[in-house]
């Protein structure tokens, strides 16, 4: 069902009815190509994470195998959920989101992931990288976003954050504590 706003308009003076005027509620904000093309290099990073996420997911053997495999599903999940947003959030814009294979592949900025069984404590640093690339392109477009429109960033700050510290609790697997 589409919703409508109804604006309802008093009789002319002649006494003859005016008729109902409607607006279809899509008709409202639109992005430009600037905003759309920000909000697609996001899009495209978030299915490559989640795309990569499966990949180290499948392959990560060694110490902690079993933490790292259940937290690698959070992480996927994650980046599943929110490259639907932030499509959702292109069609709400009319745009129209792209997430054929060839055009993350040809676009992401994410670096190509390792094939084959991967260790633990490098899965975490290569996770780690991948987190922070993408946090990375969401702080490169935040100013252009925001000054286009607050919604979608404040999108972008959500996800972010998120990220952020699905970063920080992966990285933490192979630091050691500061020196006091």
């Amino acid at each position: 069902m589409t919703a409508t706003i109804e604006r309802h308009v008093e009789a002319p003076s002649d006494g003859g009815a005016r008729p109902t005027r409607r607006q279809n509620a899509e008709r409202g904000f639109k992005a430009s190509k600037e905003l759309t093309d920000c909000m697609q290099r996001v899009l495209v990073d978030l299915i490559e994470l989640h795309l990569q996420g499966k990949q180290a997911h499948w392959n990560v053997v060694g110490k902690n195998f079993r933490d790292l495999h259940l937290q690698l599903d959070e992480i996927i999940e994650a980046a599943r959920e929110f490259s639907d947003v932030v499509a959702e959030r292109l069609r709400a814009l009319h745009a129209v989101p792209d997430g054929r294979s060839d055009t993350v592949a040809a676009t992401t900025t994410l670096p190509e992931y390792p094939n084959g069984e991967i260790d633990t404590a490098e899965t975490v640093d290569l996770v780690t990288q991948r987190l922070e690339a993408v946090v990375g392109t969401m702080r490169e477009v935040h100013d252009q976003v925001d000054d286009e429109d607050p919604t979608s960033a404040d999108i972008l700050h959500g996800i972010i954050e998120k990220l952020e510290q699905f970063a920080w609790m992966v990285s933490a697997e192979n630091r050691k504590p500061a020196k006091r």
